[in-house]
């Protein structure tokens, strides 16, 4: 899972993301949206603080998810990170 929460960070910077990126938080988080759905393809809305938000996509399957982007909106900036890249 190291290599997973890596992955993230690396995609996050890699979209010129500025802030701090915790790749097992960012993955929880996104799992406990996921755990919250049944089979399907989802947007959905995470609120982390009043200007930081991250809107994504993703298919949620029996015992997976498979997300494939997440636009992080900090303020009036926002920074598109492609996961199917």
């Amino acid at each position: 899972m190291e290599e997973l929460y890596r992955l993230i960070e690396a995609k996050i910077k890699a979209s010129g993301y500025p802030g701090a990126v915790d790749g097992m938080e960012f993955y929880d988080e996104v799992s406990a949206e996921a755990d919250e759905q049944e089979n399907g393809k989802y947007l959905f809305f995470i609120k982390k603080s009043d200007t930081l938000v991250y809107h994504g996509c993703m298919d949620i399957m029996d015992q997976e998810f498979d997300l494939h982007y997440v636009d992080i909106h900090d303020g009036d900036k926002v920074y598109h990170v492609d996961f199917d890249a």
